[in-house]
């Protein structure tokens, strides 16, 4: 009881800290809001940052600042983010506004001084309080599909601009748009084994068990019979009226017999955070199937601070001449709740399902520093590299270096160094440390080289070789301009494309003067708009350099003719 009082307490006064203005902010488009990805939604590697808005399939649709401030950071990438824009508000909170097609007014032009001052179509600038100054309701840019995006949206989050930290956008209101009377649907519960001693259900490896509607709407859930520590993961999905579209669960609590015992609540977390959704789910189990398993335990903590846990970190025990049971609340922003009960006894049956073989020759421990060494090849894992202890397979066969598999979640970078002799002075720096995935394919690692010692950071487990990269960039246009006259064309586009260790640059001049070509890495194009201005009268000399990771370079040259008048 004194723990549910300290939790109860603890709540309140978080609640009363985060005071969020319901009525402060407006809404970034003219459409109906519908959400086609919420906060905290499960993502490659990271939760969701805040709200994907549908644009109805198409680029163009005006955005607004959402309340006075001024434009505080902007960055313009082909990957990620895409064209982003970020405004700071005086009332301690910054709006951000991703995958912009392009960027409005003053700061549009803010922009394109940037780019052609620093010669690049990537920038990143951070103007000041009084440079890019915005009203409430401003058109600042129109909706896009730059950057890492799969489709025409708007991404728009909340942060804290003293600490970064991202906000839940239902927090400000927001979620008087999005009507939403529906549970939280439960696709899937599991229940895992937690130490190789226990067996449950007969079984040392996760089992899914069944769920039976019951009339008052709460699900039970299968028997649990096992004979030691173990834990649960469950699959949810939330649905609202208005967007009907799949999202993330916004809160989970479980309770043993009554107490709580684990839950997270998507309110607000850092980015330093992100990259712990690996250790939130089952990361084997999302490798394999793409299900992603939220676990409700850990075996090992981790400093995830949406997670509120009892002293067991979730771990159930089960013990002799006793039954539990266990509930799980599955709960959307509105209180929309979907309940579990789940009934568990011990039980000592003999086990029917052995735990998977894992073929190993070494044990990782998380909190210690771990450096193996075979031929030529080595790997250095700091503390904390892992969320987890394991057995851990470490080879070299041939010229390659075989580490684990890539079922096991890396948390921060490691270090692999190989030293080999065979490549001549003038070859070395077309070599790399590549990864190859289980179709073959060659991934690029940024690569140091010393002497025949080549080094790189890398962030993931897997097979590991030397490659080397000799062939060019290859630069295309769809219909050859050599001679001809463009006055009716808006822009000039080429395509561009390195099949070995990837584009590192590219810079296109016309006339000798550097001119500007945006890159969408999506469709491997770039493309130079002639309302720039730099564009000459009559003739035109065009070149463009493609410069690969390994510094291989391709050069593009024609000349074309173009009327102004």
């Amino acid at each position: 009881m004194k723990f549910y009082s300290l939790l109860l307490l603890f709540s309140t006064v978080l609640l009363a800290q985060n005071n969020y203005p319901k009525d402060y902010f407006g809404v970034p488009l003219d459409i109906p809001m519908q959400v086609s990805g919420n906060f905290a939604e499960l993502r490659p590697n990271h939760f969701h940052a805040g709200f994907d808005l549908r644009t109805n399939g198409r680029e163009g649709a005006a955005v607004h600042a959402v309340a006075d401030g001024f434009v505080s950071r902007i960055k313009i990438s082909p990957y990620g983010n895409g064209s982003a824009v970020y405004i700071d508000h005086p009332n301690g909170f910054t709006s951000v506004y991703c995958h912009l097609q392009k960027t409005e007014g003053p700061i549009a032009d803010f922009i394109h001084k940037a780019q052609y001052n620093q010669k690049s179509f990537e920038v990143e600038m951070f103007p000041k309080a009084n440079e890019l100054v915005v009203k409430k309701g401003e058109i600042i840019a129109l909706t896009g599909n730059t950057g890492s995006s799969e489709g025409p949206h708007l991404h728009f989050e909340f942060r804290d601009t003293k600490t970064e930290k991202i906000i839940n956008p239902l927090h400000f209101g927001y979620d008087k748009f999005l009507n939403d009377t529906r549970k939280p649907t439960v696709a899937a519960l599991y229940v895992y084994p937690v130490d190789d001693k226990t067996s449950v259900n007969q079984s040392k490896r996760p089992i899914m068990l069944n769920l039976s509607l019951q009339k008052d709407g709460t699900y039970l859930a299968s028997k649990v019979s096992a004979n030691g520590k173990i834990g649960f993961g469950i699959t949810a999905d939330d649905y609202d009226a208005v967007s009907k579209s799949k999202n993330g669960i916004y809160k989970i609590q479980s309770y043993l017999n009554g107490k709580p015992s684990f839950g997270f609540q998507m309110d607000t977390y850092s980015f330093d955070e992100m990259r712990y959704i690996n250790a939130l789910i089952d990361y084997p189990k999302y490798r394999k199937t793409g299900q992603r398993v939220q676990k409700l335990f850990m075996s090992t903590p981790y400093p995830l601070s949406i997670i509120k846990t009892d002293n067991t970190n979730g771990v159930v025990t089960v013990r002799p001449n006793l039954t539990s049971v266990y509930r799980i609340d599955v709960a959307d922003f509105h209180g929309n709740t979907t309940t579990i009960n789940v009934p568990i006894s011990f039980d000592t049956m003999s086990t029917v399902i052995d735990k998977e073989p894992v073929v190993s020759n070494y044990f990782v421990k998380v909190n210690r520093e771990n450096i193996f060494t075979k031929n030529n090849w080595s790997v250095f894992f700091p503390a904390g590299t892992f969320y987890d202890n394991f057995d851990m397979n470490f080879d070299v066969r041939g010229d390659s270096l075989y580490l684990h598999d890539e079922m096991t979640p890396v948390h921060s970078s490691f270090t692999i160094t190989v030293e080999d002799s065979k490549y001549p002075e003038g070859q070395s720096d077309k070599v790399f440390i590549a990864d190859i995935d289980s179709r073959g394919r060659t991934g690029y690692n940024g690569t140091s080289r010393k002497g025949n010692v080549f080094t790189a950071k890398v962030k993931s487990l897997g097979k590991y070789t030397l490659a080397t990269d000799t062939t060019k960039p290859s630069i295309s246009i769809g219909n050859s301009i050599e001679g001809k006259w463009l006055s009716s064309q808006k822009s000039l586009q080429l395509s561009i494309s390195d099949s070995g260790s990837g584009i590192k640059s590219y810079n296109g001049y016309l006339n000798g003067v550097w001119a500007l070509f945006e890159y969408d890495y999506k469709t491997r194009k770039i493309i130079h708009d002639f309302s720039d201005g730099i564009v000459a009268e009559g003739a035109n000399d065009l070149k463009v350099i493609v410069t690969d990771n390994v510094g291989n370079s391709t050069t593009f040259e024609t000349r074309f003719y173009r009327s102004q008048k």
